[in-house]
């Protein structure tokens, strides 16, 4: 054997060969191991597995190893764990496996699984989930969502689901196909309903509703039903809050009815079928419209009371009103008859006092006419000889006025300002007032009280 330093050297396949000796010295027999697998890795080709498993505290991984199912183990394990479970072996769930411990120095350390247990991972998701339910009590969220007010008649509805779900297909066609005719509006919000990502895209579609939360009256989670392990992304801890409390009454029809998930405890109600929700949503129609159609009944029963009572006092006034009013027409004709006696005396007896007065009033008239017009004939007089005085003195007084303005205007006349030494000096025929206004050469034309003369401007 080589040395080195006089230690001897061993090369890798002799390492590798001795951990691979003391691997299967020391574990002899299959164990069962506990694990998370983060990964499946199977290969379609050959149909062999080599999942990634860790173990986790907190969001820290404190131990990772990879393992290996064959082929021909992989079918029996995958039948037996999807017949009890529901589900195919998937990522991210916690299972435990027998697994036997093996070492290759190609390949190197190895858990090669025997066996996988369903019921474990069942249980395990079990815990988790009242883990889950506690810290949404502990919070006081629980029934948050429960505690809203759904609408009287929830028309607007935003679903999500993805339309080539049977459970989004089922509900659409129970809405649709309602004999009843009742109007819904709906809006599909399209999400992954099962594995990793469903949480994330669920929770971001509940987001983008909640920007247009005064469009909708409620919000309807749909999905076909499935195993306990493809509803384990609805008692996430994140969705499950994220329901609990949203602003809007949620419905969940996520699966049958042996599936109850945390999301259907924490939506206002679980309607457990796609059909069973839209069934919901219809019978509020139903009921609202069996409680109108009970008050019309009632209405229409104290109505027709009401009327009957009413005609049997109507049919009593009547016979009351009758009577009353042949005993009433049979005294009035009475003091009618009485009326007409005594208005045809009266008659006589006012014609003849108004045939009186009119004859005196007539005479009395006749005087007053008289002295009235004397009276005016005076007074019309008087008015005429003061008018034909006042014009007189009128006409007087304006003749001074006019004679005077002719003074005036003789005074103004040019002849008697040329008269008096004045000239006036012409250019074009307008008369000159502005010497700046003439040039030199500008021809002129003076007059005078007698005669005119022509002139030039010159400088200077």
């Amino acid at each position: 054997m080589p040395t080195f330093n006089d230690k001897p050297v061993y090369t890798l396949t002799q390492v590798g060969q001795s951990i691979q000796s003391m691997i299967e010295r020391t574990y002899k027999y299959p164990y069962y191991i506990q694990a998370e697998m983060v990964r499946l890795n199977r290969y379609p080709r050959t149909g062999h597995c080599f999942p990634e498993l860790v173990e986790k505290e907190g969001n820290r991984i404190k131990a990772q190893m990879r393992a290996v199912i064959w082929n021909n183990n992989f079918d029996r394990i995958n039948d037996n764990f999807e017949r009890i479970t529901g589900e195919p072996l998937k990522d991210g769930i916690t299972i435990l496996c027998l697994a036997t411990i093996q070492f290759s120095p190609q390949y190197g350390l190895a858990l090669y699984i025997q066996d996988i247990e369903p019921s474990y991972t069942l249980g395990e998701m079990a815990r988790n989930r009242q883990k889950t339910i506690a810290r949404l009590k502990a919070e006081g969220i629980f029934d948050a969502n429960k505690r809203l007010k759904m609408p009287l008649l929830p028309q607007r509805i935003a679903v999500i689901s993805i339309e080539t779900s049977k459970g989004y297909s089922d509900f659409m066609v129970t809405l649709q196909g309602d004999k009843h005719h009742y109007l819904f509006e709906t809006e599909l919000f399209p999400s992954l309903l099962q594995g990793e990502k469903a949480v994330t895209t669920m929770t971001e579609q509940l987001n983008q509703i909640e920007k247009r939360v005064g469009e909708f009256d409620c919000v309807a989670i749909i999905r076909g039903g499935g195993g306990d392990v493809g509803l384990s992304c609805y008692d996430d801890y994140t969705l499950a809050r994220r329901v609990a409390t949203f602003p809007l009454p949620i419905l969940s029809g996520i699966g049958h009815s042996t599936n109850e998930t945390i999301t259907d405890n924490v939506s206002f109600a679980n309607k457990i079928t796609p059909t069973e929700a839209a069934c919901y949503l219809i019978n509020r129609f139903v009921d609202f419209e069996n409680r109108v159609n009970e008050l019309k009944e009632m209405l229409l029963k104290a109505a027709r009371l009401l009327l009957e009572r009413e005609n049997l006092i109507i049919n009593k006034s009547e016979s009351d009103l009758k009577l009353t009013t042949q005993k009433l027409i049979s005294r009035e004709s009475q003091r009618l008859v009485e009326i007409k006696t005594d208005l045809k005396i009266a008659g006589k007896n006012i014609i003849e006092t108004h045939k009186r007065n009119l004859d005196s009033f007539s005479a009395a008239l006749q005087r007053e006419t008289s002295n009235r017009l004397s009276t005016e004939k005076f007074a019309l007089d008087k008015f005429q000889s003061d008018i034909y005085i006042y014009s007189k003195q009128q006409l007087a007084h304006e003749t001074a006025a006019i004679m005077h303005l002719e003074e005036k205007l003789q005074l103004l006349n040019p002849s008697n300002i040329l008269r008096r030494g004045f000239s006036i000096t012409y250019h074009n025929g307008v008369a000159v007032t502005n010497a700046a206004a003439l040039k030199t050469g500008d021809s002129l034309k003076t007059v005078f009280y007698e005669g005119e003369t022509l002139s030039s401007v010159n400088a200077g």
